[in-house]
């Protein structure tokens, strides 16, 4: 309380709660940080309390002075209705994983080659423990918390502001005079062993049928609860360990930047370690793979960052993983369970997918039933037959696999797999294309699962991400004929009205399940392009290609009308598709099958009349470029680019890298001993850049510090 302030809240003006609550909420901030992040309490739980009493009874006080960064919104927050969304500025994107020592040389080796650096130039990597919980990023604008989000799918996240703030370990402000006015702050949100422990007794104790398998599991659930005070009641913990977007803040190598996370007060993992070379970051690996079983947290490996900033710019992003970084996973935990069948499952491509029906069998902490077998040719090597005792394990812990038969525990009378040669599901025949391993369907759209597996597809997480619509409602709706194509999805709330047996009287469904299925597709009825491609389930086409295709075409008409042409392998169409970066014959090849298919182009246009297809957005970044949106092509050998950065700093500025030039093409950038391209570039009247042009044009990275 503050020099003639009164002590009676229900004296105070309201230009003296505001500043007295101001006051509260920095004091009892500091207090929190003292207590829980430096073990160095300098008042009593009572002085501590009483804080809190006052806060509280001006605020009730005072309602309409309540503010962001009040202590009581970190625990018992009004309950949230749901989840709202959160776009990213940056997007959270996964990590590549290797898993041995060779792959860890050829991950620094590929960032040698990329940055053009000599064998004895030193290249330093943080190492630290990859914890298995759950990603998060937590927004600070001028050192207050205001957001924060959980990954999602990378692009767009939950908004889990209200329960993130019931963590103590999250501060309210950073512990900073000066802060950045924008700085995002990447974690991960994770359960201790023995946290977990204590919560899963308490959960049985309670009469919980299903408590949570694993501390992630755990963890993820605890963190995702509607009411924010049921998550403050969870032992939940966070380690910092990157940014997002940040603007006024500048920082020379990763480690300083951990540096800056402790001293804001954010907890960073204390066996992170700054290596000089590969070889000290695999030593780190080593010893942390010795000491995993008494760390107080699950890690599944270690993660390799390059420490200089500058560099990570350069090295940009492939796909969705940042080339400056990598997961050295731990090697797969294993068991020995008996293989009872071989089911093959039909896929959305028509992909016929071995899959062993298994005696269940805990694994790394997870019970496993299933495992995939790959294909024929992998039951054939293996020598995979029903009955047999095998060894299993999740590789990268994650997907069960079968490692090897234990051959002296066979059963006598065990036969040899007979792989179908004909669709288990429809009848049709199933070749195997010359130099594939995998057999598909002929059926096409006319087999169910194949249907009802790229409509799992279109709904995924990674698609149209429509909450509530998992695999077994689509099974279900569609063996009723309410869902057949991926259009229907948007007419089943029309349907429903006008149908004798409501969604909300079926089996497994009530009045507020089904009005929150309608309200989560309706809230897809604006999709991005690149989403809208990637739900397609065009072969070969997955969410990078999507993005490739989306930046390129630029909306969906002109992606349409462009493959229309295109069906002419001797059109311009036809040569500007197969020489968009990473497309090539074979995509190009998949892609114009599925625009010429007639079935295809009516599903386009059926939901073209359902949906608004957002045309592609380039990252604010790069919309001034004088590269955003122009089409480029390198020839030659250029002096200080590798042609992979110099191809990677054009995307990262919005261009579109093609192989060939023609009379679309922008600008052909050329490098020493240029051929052909710079000739015809000429001819066309094309404008040619040299090295040192393109690089003045700022075809630099991304937004970090």
């Amino acid at each position: 309380m503050t020099a003639g302030t009164p002590s009676d809240p229900n004296d105070l003006t309201p230009g003296e709660a505001a500043a007295e609550l101001a006051r509260l909420a920095e004091e009892i901030a500091r207090h929190d940080a003292l207590y829980h992040q430096q073990d160095a309490p300098e008042i009593s739980d009572a002085d501590y309390d009483a804080l809190r009493a006052r806060n509280d009874a001006i605020e009730a006080r005072f309602p309409e002075l309540v503010r962001e960064d009040s202590p009581s919104r970190r625990v018992g927050a009004a309950p949230a209705t749901g989840f709202g969304k959160v776009r990213h500025a940056v997007p959270m994107l996964s990590l590549a994983n290797v898993f041995d020592r060779a792959e860890v040389a050829e991950f620094v080796g590929g960032i040698r080659r990329f940055l053009r650096l000599d064998a004895d130039e030193p290249l330093a990597l943080v190492a630290e423990p990859k914890i298995d919980g759950l990603s998060v990023s937590l927004r600070y604008e001028d050192g207050r918390l205001v957001q924060a989000a959980t990954r999602g799918d990378g692009t767009e996240g939950e908004d889990i502001t209200a329960n993130i703030r019931t963590l103590d370990e999250v501060p309210d402000r950073l512990t900073d005079d000066d802060p950045p006015p924008v700085v995002e702050i990447r974690g991960e949100v994770y359960m201790t062993r023995a946290d977990f422990l204590a919560f899963r007794e308490r959960q049985v104790a309670a009469g919980e049928k299903k408590p949570p398998a694993n501390p992630r599991n755990a963890a993820a659930g605890s963190l995702r609860q509607k009411n924010p005070a049921v998550t403050a009641g969870r032992p939940l913990s966070l380690f910092a360990y990157s940014w997002g977007e940040v603007r006024g803040l500048e920082v020379a190598s990763h480690h300083d930047f951990l540096d800056r996370l402790r001293a804001w007060g954010l907890p960073v993992n204390p066996e992170t370690r700054l290596c000089a070379d590969v070889e000290a970051a695999v030593a780190a690996y080593d010893d942390l793979a010795a000491r995993r079983a008494d760390l107080p947290y699950d890690i599944d490996g270690v993660v390799y960052k390059v420490d200089r900033v500058d560099w990570q710019k350069r090295l940009g992003f492939v796909s969705r993983a940042p080339r400056w970084a990598t997961a050295h996973k731990f090697p797969a935990e294993r068991a020995r369970t008996v293989l009872r069948s071989i089911d093959v499952q039909v896929g959305r491509t028509g992909a016929l997918t071995p899959v062993a029906r298994l005696e269940p069998v805990t694994v790394g902490g997870v019970v496993v039933s299933r495992a995939t077998l790959h294909n024929e040719d992998e039951i054939r090597r293996k020598d995979i037959r029903e009955g047999d005792t095998v060894v299993i394990q999740r590789a990268g812990d994650v997907i069960p696999q079968v490692v090897e038969v234990v051959a002296d525990a066979r059963p006598d009378g065990a036969e040899l797999f007979v792989f179908p040669d004909h669709c288990p599901v429809c009848g049709s025949e199933a070749p195997r294309p010359e130099g594939e391993a995998v057999r598909r369907c002929s059926g096409g759209l006319i087999c169910p699962a194949q249907a009802v597996e790229r409509l799992k597809h279109f709904v995924s997480r990674d698609a149209f991400d429509i909450e509530g619509l998992g695999a077994k409602a689509i099974e279900s709706f569609f063996a009723d004929g309410l869902i057949r194509g991926p259009a229907d999805i948007f007419r089943l709330e029309d349907r429903d009205r006008e149908g004798l047996t409501r969604l909300k009287n079926r089996e497994g469904w009530g009045e507020t399940s089904a009005a929150n299925l309608f309200r989560a597709i309706n809230d897809r009825r604006t999709v991005s392009l690149e989403r809208f491609i990637h739900a397609l389930g065009i072969r070969q086409v997955g969410q990078a290609t999507a993005r490739l295709l989306a930046g390129h075409y630029g909306s969906l008409e002109a992606l349409r009308a462009a493959m229309a042409e295109a069906q002419d392998p001797d059109s311009e169409a036809y040569a500007t598709l197969i020489n968009i970066n990473d497309v090539g014959t074979s995509v190009a090849k998949d892609i114009l099958a599925f625009f010429h298919e007639d079935h295809n182009r009516q599903v386009l246009d059926d939901l073209a009349a359902q949906l608004d297809v957002r045309p592609f957005e380039r990252a604010e970044s790069v919309g001034d470029s004088p590269l955003s949106g122009k089409t480029v092509v390198f020839t030659g050998t250029l002096e200080t680019l590798s042609r992979a950065e110099a191809k990677a700093r054009a995307q990262a500025m919005g261009a579109k890298v093609t192989g060939s030039v023609s009379a679309k093409t922008d600008y052909v950038v050329v490098g020493a001993d240029a051929g052909s391209k710079a000739a015809k570039a000429r001819d066309l009247g094309v404008t040619t850049l040299s090295e040192a042009e393109f690089l003045e044009m700022g075809a630099g990275g991304g937004q970090r510090p």
